[in-house]
């Protein structure tokens, strides 16, 4: 997200006043799709991982496409030989506490400067839960414009899978080419996609909430986050993309149905509202309003507080 946005933006808006931070590329700020566009460099322009530049137009042609939803979703694709520096596995941030830590420290540094006040004025359980967030949905938002859009189903290795640690916006993700070689080729099943849903989220997504959790996070608010990222990807979809609102709220419900997510929230599936027009709702709070200054402290608009207020 960019740089400067507010608190919740990629699920709904904010209630109560902005908090004008953000974390990583992925927490506070515009929406997960379309508010922004695509990134600069050309619209929905893919970016590849240099020096491994995939040729094949078929396999291009899904970046492109998913990139246009806008700067959330958008990925490199990288073959093996995997990238080199700047290029880092995503599976440091789960495999080494030093790397978790150091992000939600930077976080903390800006989300604190959001409000005009010192580090030690947020407390680092709300960083560190904003930190979660903002990986969750950087990681998910792709996969499931891949499934909405191309009905494929690639796994999220997070050996395989590089990023760039950079703050203020979305930060560069690159996938491998071998797990989008079957895209439109390989039939998106209902039992396929049970197992690919079971797979990410008691797979990766278990194991970014566990990292987290060593930093005092409540494995609840963890699992709310990753069900507010999963919500507002597909929003976001369906915000840029109207034709493909259906097939994302489709598997947004099919996370959310899961037992992981299924008591994380209510109301509305993949979208503002639900059936009876209940609105998407967390059954908790990802803190981020803990760390605004004075009495007027913003919530996400998908939070549970927005009730109580």
């Amino acid at each position: 997200m960019n740089g400067g946005g507010t608190a919740g933006g990629m699920h709904g808006g904010t209630t109560g006043g902005a908090n004008g931070s953000t974390d990583d590329g992925g927490t506070t700020g515009a929406a997960p799709g379309g508010a922004n566009g695509p990134d600069p460099g050309g619209p929905g322009e893919p970016r590849v991982a240099a020096p491994h530049h995939i040729a094949a137009p078929h396999h291009i042609a899904a970046p492109r496409d998913i990139a246009g939803l806008g700067p959330f979703f958008a990925f490199d694709v990288h073959i093996r030989p995997v990238p080199g520096p700047p290029w880092r596995p995503v599976r440091e941030v789960t495999r080494d506490p030093a790397v978790l830590l150091e992000r939600a420290a930077l976080v903390r540094e800006r989300l604190a400067a959001g409000g005009g006040r010192p580090p030690e004025a947020v407390e680092p359980r709300v960083a560190a839960s904003v930190t979660h967030l903002g990986l969750a949905a950087r990681l998910l938002s792709p996969l499931l414009a891949l499934a909405a859009v191309h009905r494929a189903a690639p796994d999220l290795d997070l050996d395989a899978a590089h990023w760039q640690p950079v703050l203020g916006g979305p930060f560069p993700l690159s996938l491998p080419y071998a797990d989008l070689a079957d895209l439109g080729r390989a039939p998106f099943t209902a039992s396929g996609a049970a197992r690919w849903a079971a797979g990410l989220l008691d797979g990766p997504m278990a194991e970014l909430a566990e990292a987290t959790a060593a930093l005092s996070v409540s494995r609840r608010v963890l699992w709310g986050n990753v069900a507010s990222a999963v919500n507002g990807a597909a929003a976001g979809i369906a915000a840029a993309a109207p034709g493909h609102a259906a097939a994302a709220g489709r598997v947004a419900a099919l996370l959310l149905d899961h037992p992981r997510l299924a008591h994380s929230a209510t109301g509305g599936r993949g979208g503002p509202r639900g059936p009876g027009g209940a609105p998407f709702r967390r059954t908790n709070c990802c803190l981020i309003y803990r760390a605004a200054p004075g009495p007027a402290r913003a919530v996400c608009g998908d939070c549970v507080l927005t009730t109580r207020r």
